[in-house]
């Protein structure tokens, strides 16, 4: 059998002839190497496309460069330190997979968490949520040369990484969500910060709309591209925009409620055409939604402490180490030996930027997990790939993997 060679990447028909076409093994289409460095497919992702011209007859996805091995490093490590392994999952999503985390544990220990810091949590993870789409969005607009969009979009990114790092000390991996409530409660001038960018925002996004929603160059490149059904989404296990942009209002926030959303009045944004257009219309409103239910935290929100009282779980405050001899030796053993967890196994799922996050988290009795296993929907989302690229061009596929919206540590763990 012949072999192809695209970017030191060595194309086997023997290992890869049930996946092409017939045409293939004959030679009358072109197997071609998209990747792993390739700009468009944001990370190092490589897809196999068999091509006919310039039409797509196959797209086979090629995961594992950037194979991390986290779950089983969380396995090495006690429950409070295995957090910080979170952050690197989903980099665009650190607040959340930390919340998804936590939700684990404290669902394994019964720990209880403080309105306060439900409230705080809530509105840190849904200005992660912005984050999140704006930096989808400016990366999508400039795949498709839409330059001014990214610069924008960035530009109000940085406005919420400087709340970030006015909560926790870190712009991205911030590990702020701890098990039982909070690494400790915001600072004084932070409730400021959330409302100047929650009234500046709106404006924005109209501003981004204006360049792109009714843009004819935007809507030859999105409208009819990569469509999808409600029945072949749910059949790949696709979740989160792509799924609601086929019509299906699927959202763990509404449908299976965490950290109090129950308590919040927010729409789930749908769209029926199911291409690349109604997963950026959906997103678009996402934005929308999650400055509503960002105003309507703060405007709730309770004093009090953002932190559970439970001392076989929490570390005491660093306020009472220096004069409580009893809160030092309870902090050191915390962190030295970490806490026993009672057997038994738990799952729990938040609704991220890009769909269902979900941990399972096994407990032995002993002081780490015994088993760690993610969820992630950048990994299922990806599935569903070869079937949205599947007789467009190659250019297309810039469009597709976009709206999308993977995110390769998401995937590869």
């Amino acid at each position: 059998m012949p072999q192809f060679k695209e970017a030191n990447l060595e194309v086997n028909l023997d290992e890869i002839k049930h996946l092409v076409s017939e045409r293939a093994i004959k030679g009358e289409t072109m197997l071609l190497n998209m990747g792993p460095q390739h700009p468009s497919t944001h990370g190092v992702l490589r897809l196999l496309l068999e091509l006919d011209g310039e039409t797509i007859v196959n797209c086979i996805p090629d995961i594992g460069f950037l194979h991390t091995g986290i779950e089983k490093n969380m396995e090495a490590k006690s429950y409070q330190k295995a957090e910080v392994m979170t952050d690197r999952l989903d980099y665009l999503n650190t607040v959340g997979n930390n919340l998804a985390y936590c939700l684990a544990v404290e669902k394994l220990v019964d720990l209880d968490v403080p309105p306060r810091a439900q409230a705080i949590r809530v509105i840190l993870t849904e200005l992660q949520r912005i984050a999140s789409h704006l930096v989808w969005l400016g990366t999508s607009a400039l795949d498709v040369a839409a330059m001014s969009v990214f610069l924008y979009c960035f530009r109000e990114r940085e406005m919420i990484l400087d709340i970030f790092e006015l909560c926790s000390g870190q712009r991205m991996m911030t590990t702020y969500f701890r098990p039982g409530g909070l690494w400790r409660d915001v600072p004084v001038e932070f409730e400021d910060a959330v409302r100047r960018f929650i009234d500046y925002f709106p404006k924005r996004v109209d501003q981004y709309e204006a360049l792109l929603t009714r843009n004819p160059l935007f809507l030859d490149r999105t409208m009819g591209i990569g469509k999808l059904t409600t029945e072949q989404a749910l059949q790949y296990g696709v979740t989160g925009p792509p799924l609601r942009a086929t019509g299906l209002a699927w959202d763990l926030r509404k449908v299976r409620p965490y950290s109090g959303y129950e308590q919040y009045d927010f729409d789930i944004p749908t769209r029926t055409e199911g291409d690349v257009y109604a997963r950026y219309l959906v997103r678009v409103q996402e934005m929308r939604e999650s400055l509503k239910i960002v105003r309507q935290a703060l405007e709730k929100l309770p004093y009090g402490p953002v932190r559970s009282n439970n001392r076989k779980y929490v570390p005491p405050p660093r306020s009472e180490i220096g004069v409580d001899m009893e809160a030092l030796i309870h902090h050191f053993k915390l962190w030295t030996e970490g806490f026993h967890a009672p057997k038994g196994a738990v799952y729990a799922a938040v609704e991220s930027p890009r769909g269902e996050l979900g941990v399972y988290l096994e407990s032995d009795g002993g002081t780490k997990p015994y088993r760690v296993h993610w969820r992630t929907p950048s990994f299922d989302n990806l599935q569903v790939l070869p079937l949205l690229a599947k007789g467009h061009l190659v250019a297309d596929l810039v469009a597709i993997i976009g709206s999308v919206d993977i995110v390769l540590g998401d995937v590869d763990r």
